[in-house]
């Protein structure tokens, strides 16, 4: 099943994750910039996944309680929350994610 505004990557069923991790080509926004091509990569649905937009690498991770956090580039890491969009985008403070992603 998909959804083409974004999906909720937490709360999914442990059995149905992927066994290789699913490369989904979407489109990314970052702090309000331009949209631009980017790669979701879901090692662990609802647990890990990233986006690599250019040359960074977004690591988003999820304690399965709903706290999500966001390794940055840099190294730094902190707690983003979740919210859609006008875009029918998928944000985590900022950073904006759309296309094709999988529900469940």
């Amino acid at each position: 099943m998909a959804f083409s505004a974004g999906v909720v990557l937490w709360g999914l069923s442990a059995q149905a994750q992927p066994q290789a991790p699913l490369r989904l080509p979407v489109q990314c926004q970052l702090s309000g910039g331009p949209w631009q091509q980017c790669t979701m990569t879901i090692q662990r649905a609802g647990e890990h996944w990233w986006l690599q937009v250019g040359a960074q690498q977004l690591e988003f991770r999820s304690d399965g309680r709903g706290q999500i956090s966001l390794r940055e580039p840099s190294g730094l890491t902190r707690v983003v929350y979740p919210r859609w969009a006008e875009q029918q985008a998928l944000c985590w403070d900022g950073i904006c994610a759309k296309g094709e992603f999988p529900l469940d």
